[in-house]
């Protein structure tokens, strides 16, 4: 028998591949004896191991049948959809598959990703002089003390470390957040309070998925988080966007006509993108308003412990344990690829939370939140975090300095005194617009990002994020000075 393999894969792979090819399109005819297994692995020049494996699997699916005396056959009976003549004959196998039928909230988040790609790309090309925002300083993570917790970790496991655990998270790393909460951003929470996800991200999509209905009313900032925009629009959200100024998000007139926000998103700590920190006496507004309108307030806290200059200022969730939703991440803090976040919650909303958690992906890995649980309660991510934050001022002073001395008045800075990036605006000599300026520094080596995409409408002026984490302190240097060159 002569048989054409695709060369992909195992070799008894190829061979029922190439058989079942043959069945499906009726040059074997059902019924009719299939060669020995010896006399097919000798017309292949393959071992008979190999000719018997591919049988085995083309009995197992049916397309063939063993009969006692007469060796292996055909099937008698071959479906009529799965034979390629019968599809052929009605022409489907030319026609273009018709469009699915999504439901409404597939169909919403569809349409997300595709605008995604217009500034929420998480894996843009590398340039030589990347300014991407949003990541640590990989090579300061100290990668050898966390190999040794995990192995360790891993090495004690008992039967419920392996089994499935709490979707809500362990204890054992609940409680440890719930101290260092308590002791370093003022919040007052039990470990029952806190609930552990896969990252912020998908905190943010089940507070969507809990709290909000399609067409309800979320305040947001203007600018924004594109990943908080993305997971209240999937939820059918209609969004109003509130104007960010110097002190942080504005606060709606507590006797503004119209449908009041179910939910209000905010990152008073350091407010994505433009960095401004939000006061307390804007703090202590917002939540006066939020109580008066009876709204859930959705504090990100996503990078606060760096902060560079100044004492930190209370958290949200450290003044109303009733109303606000803090959520916390540890992507800025150790690693994207770990995953982990959490959710300090007011007491009536951990139930339902902990349901829709359950539901999406009956909880986070076992072994890393264990390994995490190590690392906080040793002594290590306080060690780390030290080392980090002294080393990020360092990059922030050469940034500030770069800019200034290469750029001068054509560049402005806003929200330098915490996080990992900063928003520049950016102007020609003559004061006029800079084009398609993340293109043209591309073109150098240099990647930008610009923030107009943060935005409902886009901004007159022209402004980039300038994330440094990850950046050296010659390879901030070079690139604002290529970036310089393009506002001449």
């Amino acid at each position: 028998m002569a048989l054409l393999l695709d060369q992909d894969g195992a070799l008894h792979q190829q061979v029922y591949r190439a058989l079942r090819a043959e069945i499906l399109s009726y040059r074997l005819t059902p019924g009719e004896r299939l060669p020995s297994t010896r006399a097919l692995a000798k017309s292949l020049r393959i071992s008979r191991n190999t000719a018997v494996l591919a049988y085995e699997q083309l009995l197992a699916e049916g397309y063939a049948q063993a009969r006692l005396g007469s060796g292996t056959i055909v099937a008698p009976k071959i479906p009529e959809e799965w034979a390629t003549s019968t599809l052929q004959s009605k022409g489907w196998s030319a026609a273009r598959p018709s469009e699915p039928h999504l439901a409404r909230a597939g169909t919403r988040a569809l349409s997300i990703a595709r605008q995604r790609k217009i500034g929420w790309d998480l894996n843009p090309p590398h340039l030589p002089f990347d300014f991407r925002f949003g990541r640590p300083a990989f090579g300061d993570f100290p990668h050898a003390v966390w190999c040794r917790l995990l192995g360790r970790r891993a090495r004690r496991a008992s039967f419920r470390d392996l089994d499935y655990g709490p979707p809500e998270g362990r204890g054992e790393l609940r409680e440890v957040l719930a101290e260092r909460l308590r002791r370093l951003r003022g919040i007052e929470a039990s470990p029952e309070q806190v609930v552990i996800v896969n990252g912020s991200q998908q905190a943010l999509d089940l507070i969507g998925r809990t709290l909000v209905d399609p067409d309800d009313r979320v305040l947001i900032e203007e600018p924004h988080y594109l990943g908080a925009r993305s997971a209240f629009l999937s939820a059918g959200a209609h969004l109003i966007g509130a104007a960010v100024d110097q002190d942080g998000m504005q606060v709606p007139n507590p006797n503004s006509q119209g449908q009041v926000p179910r939910l209000v998103y905010v990152t008073p700590s350091h407010q994505f993108p433009t960095g401004v920190v939000m006061p307390l006496s804007r703090r202590l507004e917002l939540l006066s308003w939020a109580a008066g309108a009876n709204a859930f307030v959705v504090e990100d806290d996503y990078d606060s412990e760096y902060r560079y200059e100044g004492r930190p200022v209370q958290a949200l969730a450290g003044l109303d344990q009733r109303r606000v939703i803090y959520v916390g991440t540890f992507s800025k803090l150790m690693f994207p690829a770990l995953r982990l976040g959490y959710l300090v919650l007011p007491k009536l909303l951990v139930a339902p939370i902990v349901a829709c958690k359950a539901i999406a992906d009956t909880g986070t890995a076992t072994l890393e939140q264990l390994t995490l649980a190590d690392f906080i309660g040793e002594g290590h991510f306080e060690r780390h975090l030290h080392r980090s934050t002294a080393r990020n001022r360092v990059l922030r002073g050469v940034l500030l300095q770069a800019i200034h001395d290469n750029c001068g008045t054509r560049a402005e800075i806003c929200g330098a005194n915490a996080g990992l990036h900063l928003l520049t605006w950016l102007d020609h000599p003559n004061g006029a617009r800079v084009d398609d300026v993340e293109r043209k520094a591309a073109k150098l080596g240099v990647g930008l990002y610009s923030v107009a995409p943060y935005y409902f409408k886009p901004p007159e002026r022209t402004g980039v994020l300038l994330g440094y984490g990850p950046l050296r302190e010659r390879e901030i240097r070079e690139g604002i000075k290529r970036l310089a060159g393009l506002l001449v």
